[in-house]
């Protein structure tokens, strides 16, 4: 195989049926419907179906986004599938994906980069084309959050925050380079403010009913930290990502930041100088799907035709590890 470039040939998303509103998850966790929407910009969210797990909805998503390329499914050379909430703790969510696509013979690549995810895996996936390894690569986000969070004990600001979804991008060949540019980051100091302690393979048993007893099962965030850092590392990694491609915030049609919470991310619009119109919120609706956040947006902005062939698309994410980082790709 001869080393190039890879370009964007499709997009592909799905999305759980059912829709859960501001009012039914405030008054399960004890909170209005105006406070969740004040604190994050979120009205609803999806959540999977008993037995509907990531692997299902990822599998959806790239059947749809290979379609999409007009690729056949066994066209597929590699999978890489980003994902903090898989099937079960091992292994990987990507086997199991593998198997309801019928493709026993591609190999699969389970990351765990939280909400950027996905970025990273368009990272290696245009590494791997360009160097004449493989030729089609789906990268895929998915997550399924809401099993773990419709519980009682959840905290609030947890709880109102996740929802459940994929998304797929396929990547093939191509003599122009498209990824123009990327700035990828990780600070593990900040681990523990955004993090699931359950399971703790440094102890003996590595869970207890006493880790029940005391909700290690359920998600914590200090969210005034990671607001901070992710303000602020988003907007410097944006710019990085900028002068890496040697190109003007000006020229970007589009915008697409990690679906976390929406004051973050008008915070980080804000201090671009980055009018309004040219950054795309979709959390409204979906909430934040962490891997599948990124892929997620920008299937939903290209079927609102807010991008078209040509133009450059700005991504960026920030979550949990501390992971974050850029990319500055021409659809």
């Amino acid at each position: 195989m001869t080393a190039g470039h890879s370009r964007i040939a499709g997009l592909g998303a799905y999305l759980p049926e059912r829709i859960v509103t501001n009012a039914e998850i405030g008054a399960f966790v004890g909170v209005s419907e105006d406070w969740i929407v004040e604190r994050c910009g979120i009205r609803e969210r999806r959540y999977a179906a008993d037995g509907e797990g990531t692997s299902a909805m990822a599998s959806e998503a790239v059947k749809k986004c290979a379609a999409d390329a007009g690729w056949k499914l066994d066209e597929i050379d590699f999978v890489i599938f980003a994902t903090l909430s898989p099937d079960h703790f091992f292994p990987g969510a990507g086997v199991y994906m593998q198997t309801r696509l019928g493709l026993p013979h591609i190999p699969v690549m389970d990351i765990r980069n939280q909400c950027s995810g996905f970025l990273y895996g368009l990272v290696v996936a245009d590494a791997l084309i360009s160097t004449g390894v493989y030729r089609k690569i789906v990268v895929v986000g998915a997550e399924t959050h809401s099993h773990c969070l419709e519980v009682p004990e959840t905290n609030k600001e947890i709880a109102v925050l996740f929802g459940d979804g994929a998304a797929a991008v396929a990547l093939e060949p191509a003599e122009e380079k498209h990824l123009l540019a990327s700035d990828l980051h990780v600070d593990g100091s900040g681990a523990d403010y955004l993090k699931l302690e359950l399971f703790d393979f440094k102890r003996r048993p590595w869970v207890t009913p006493e880790d029940i007893v005391a909700r290690r099962q359920i998600p914590v965030m200090d969210g005034v930290k990671v607001f901070l850092r992710a303000v602020a590392e988003t907007t410097a990694s944006a710019r990085t990502t900028l002068a890496k491609a040697g190109e003007e915030l000006s020229r970007v049609k589009l915008v697409i930041p990690h679906q976390a919470n929406i004051r973050i991310n008008e915070t980080v619009r804000r201090r671009l100088g980055l009018p309004p119109e040219k950054m795309f919120h979709n959390i409204q609706t979906r909430g934040n799907t962490t891997a599948a956040s990124v892929p997620l947006a920008m299937y939903e902005a290209r079927e609102a035709g807010l991008y078209s062939r040509g133009d450059l698309l700005l991504l960026t994410a920030f979550g949990s590890g501390f992971s974050w980082g850029s990319a500055l790709l021409r659809y």
